[in-house]
């Protein structure tokens, strides 16, 4: 009786503390990201690669590695559901294909497909597939079946060789038909967000890889991916044309999706579908990459073709802020589905029950994925608090657990933790209210990601460890806040000052503090009227750029933004 008797006072005073409005999200998808199984390598999570698509009445979202894979009435609630009867379940970078009543399988090096008409069962069967990969490659490959009922694969993942397509019958086997294509080839030197490196700096190629295709408005549109998964400017990009074998015309706007800024970058190697009302999305893969290069996440990003001239943008730069799932068709060039909630946590003061060296609670809460707060152990009771400084209006938190020193390995195709925890507010600092209880919670969710029903006004929160962690350290990649400061928004940027290198491809862009901002966003594109990509940058003035196209002319403009806004810049800049 007690515990219901909280719970209700709780959802009186605070609102329904357990993700009671489930449309709203934020990345990276809060999925059980499985433990990586093999031995020869550190611990740490991975899904990459995905792939999603709607079938009888839900999404079925696949991933590499994962064991299995999950499925959605909505895009916001996964439900995981681990497969055996797909033998190549375990290899890297899956395709589907939805076609006559059932979904098709298929992942890179084995050219096995597999076959299910009713996927919450795991009852795959092998169909004894005919095809086979020609001319160079067997890594990434992607399905696309086209209005006329012709099928087409496409594949390749190389620093070296193109991506190559070719069409197959899929009413025998999925036997190849004709010679396979040469579509996509390497340009680092024209195009500098294919060039290797974390800021597109090595001098050579990158990895162009997992390619995916849709049709719109009878143009094909040929994704790709580059320069590598380790980096935050990893993104995929476009090549357009008449025909599914190409030949295929670079857009000039790419890369297509984005996002080297905010707490987790990268946006690369995704799949865009469409959503049951007829709305365009991506899935992607974000970048953690510090146990290992391929320690990975999944983003969801709306996208869509513009109304001027049907090329394809992304709303990424706020898609690690809540957003919502809608239910209806949107027009999504118009509506980039943001809650606008901003973060209230970020650089304010933090305090922990103890830390590592390294690992100190100030990390716990710098917007950045790649460092975080972990406690000197696992036991019970282990906790970390911020103070933001005043009272706000607090909406929503995102847990991000960091998994310090775990050893856990994938065993028999599953491998989860289920972190058990509370949350507290408090307006003094002394006088703490339970918000969030976890303290029973059976479900690997390690980007936690909780709505309140209400708005909450506090100043302090903290969050203790439940459970005794036996294999590692509670710890934190960042517990964020989001809502509204209740301040004042950031003064307009001035003084923007751009500059095109001698290798024009590379920018470096300086500017002048804005008063009050504790962030920028640079806003750049090749028309100056669709200024849709866009770079984050925090606590400093000025960015240094690599992955701007050598020949082409582009526009930016700059907003400054902080807890209470955004401001967005009004002056439009040209750079020849």
């Amino acid at each position: 009786m007690k515990k219901i008797f909280f719970y209700t006072l709780t959802v009186i005073l605070f609102g329904l503390p357990v993700n009671a409005q489930k449309k709203i999200i934020a990345n990276p998808i809060n999925l059980n990201y499985r433990f990586y199984p093999e031995d020869n390598y550190p611990s740490r999570r991975e899904a990459a690669d995905p792939v999603c698509e709607y079938f009888k009445g839900k999404y079925y979202l696949f991933a590499s590695k994962s064991g299995g894979y999950w499925s959605s009435p909505d895009l916001a609630e996964w439900t995981y559901i681990p497969c055996k009867t797909i033998t190549t379940i375990e290899h890297y970078a899956p395709t589907v294909l939805v076609m006559d009543d059932a979904i098709y399988y298929m992942s890179s090096s084995d050219p096995k497909i597999f076959r299910s008409t009713n996927p919450d069962k795991d009852e795959w069967e092998d169909i004894n597939a005919k095809f086979q990969f020609q001319l160079k490659g067997n890594v990434d490959p992607a399905f696309f079946k086209d209005d006329d009922g012709r099928v087409y694969i496409y594949w390749g993942c190389s620093d070296k060789d193109p991506i190559i397509g070719v069409e197959v019958d899929p009413k025998d086997g999925f036997k190849v038909i004709g010679e396979a294509q040469i579509l996509i080839t390497h340009n680092f030197k024209k195009y500098g967000w294919e060039e290797k490196g974390p800021f597109n700096n090595l001098g050579k190629d990158g990895y162009n890889e997992g390619p995916c295709i849709i049709k719109y408005k009878g143009k094909y549109y040929l994704q790709y991916a580059a320069p590598g998964t380790e980096v935050r400017v990893y993104g995929d990009g476009i090549y357009v044309s008449d025909n599914p074998l190409g030949p295929y015309t670079y857009e000039e706007s790419n890369p297509f999706t984005f996002k080297p800024g905010g707490f987790i970058g990268g946006a690369g190697h995704g799949h865009s579908f469409k959503d049951k009302y007829g709305n365009y999305w991506h899935v992607a893969t974000m970048k953690v990459s510090i146990r290992h290069s391929f320690e990975r996440r999944l983003g969801l990003f709306p996208i869509y073709a513009s109304s001027k001239d049907d090329v394809f943008h992304a709303h990424t730069v706020l898609t690690d802020y809540p957003y919502y799932i809608p239910e209806k068709k949107l027009n999504f060039e118009k509506n980039d589905l943001s809650m606008g909630w901003n973060v209230l946590s970020y650089g304010k003061k933090a305090i922990a029950s103890s830390f590592l060296p390294e690992y100190e609670a100030e990390k716990g809460n710098d917007e950045e994925v790649e460092t975080w707060w972990s406690a000197q152990t696992g036991n019970a009771g282990e906790w970390w608090q911020v103070d933001l400084g005043k009272p706000m209006e607090v909406r929503a938190v995102q847990v991000n657990f960091a998994d310090q020193g775990f050893t856990l390995r994938a065993t028999n195709g599953v491998s989860y933790f289920n972190y058990q925890y509370y949350v507290e507010s408090s307006t003094d600092g002394v006088t703490w209210t339970r918000i969030i209880d976890r303290t029973q919670n059976l479900k690997d969710a390690p980007h936690d990601f909780i709505v309140f029903d209400k708005q909450l006004i506090t100043r302090f929160l903290r969050i203790t460890n439940s459970r005794n962690i036996t294999d590692g350290k509670f710890s934190l990649y960042d517990f964020r806040v989001f809502g509204h400061g209740k301040g004042k928004a950031p003064e307009t940027v001035s003084g923007l000052k751009i500059t095109r290198k001698e290798d024009r491809r590379r920018f470096q862009f300086n500017w002048d503090k804005a008063g009050g901002a504790t962030g920028y966003i640079i806003n750049w594109g090749v028309k100056k009227d669709q200024l849709k990509n866009t770079s984050m940058v925090m606590d400093a003035t000025e960015l240094e750029a690599g992955y701007f196209n050598r020949d082409s002319e582009y526009f930016f403009s700059i907003d400054s933004f902080n807890e209470n806004g955004i401001t967005k810049g009004k002056t439009v800049y040209q750079a020849k």
